[in-house]
């Protein structure tokens, strides 16, 4: 049997596609209102052109950190962005679980909390930190390292846990973990 290495990201529920839209309709608009008021010439022109551009240039960075897919490339975890891949060692890696309540009650430390994606540093009492790749957090992955946690959200979360199982034969799965364990994820 061929097992799967490259997971696309879970499609868009319609919540993140709704604040996606307004966020990038609001941001559009404010460079549309700056680019109004800016005075025809002079200094004032260059520096409103510039202060104008200023909302667009963020919500391109925004979109360049859209995350498309992973990849379990050996022994690292590959997350294809739109650009580049942001890619991290499974070293470590002691349990992996699927848990659509992973997020519940999580706190943004840094990143970005639903235009285009869900990424960045996360806490939460069940998880403590964690870095967070998601596209839809009911399909979230909880994968346990030993130095970090790590969320992410395949399409089809079962086959990505297969394929974990696959190259980490001693890898915990929810059924296996002590009462104190499954308290803490």
């Amino acid at each position: 049997m061929e097992y799967v290495r490259e997971f696309k990201a879970a499609a868009w529920p319609t919540s993140l596609k709704v604040v996606s839209c307004i966020g990038a309709l609001l941001i559009s608009g404010v460079s549309i209102g700056a680019i109004r008021v800016i005075p025809p010439s002079g200094f004032a022109h260059s520096f409103g052109i510039a202060v104008a551009c200023l909302p667009q240039a963020a919500l391109l960075g925004f979109l360049l950190f859209v995350v498309r897919g992973y990849r379990i490339d050996g022994g690292h975890l590959a997350i294809q962005r739109l650009l580049w891949t942001t890619s991290m060692p499974l070293l470590g890696i002691h349990a992996a679980q699927h848990d659509p309540l992973a997020l519940k009650g999580a706190l943004r430390i840094f990143g970005n909390g639903g235009l285009f994606g869900i990424t960045g540093l996360y806490w939460n009492r069940a998880l403590g930190r964690f870095r967070l790749f998601v596209t839809d957090p009911a399909k979230a992955v909880v994968l346990r390292l030993h130095d970090r946690i790590v969320v992410i959200s395949p399409q089809e979360p079962a086959a990505f846990l297969q394929e974990l199982e696959r190259l980490f034969p001693r890898l915990q799965k929810p059924s296996e973990m002590t009462e104190t364990e499954k308290m803490a994820s």
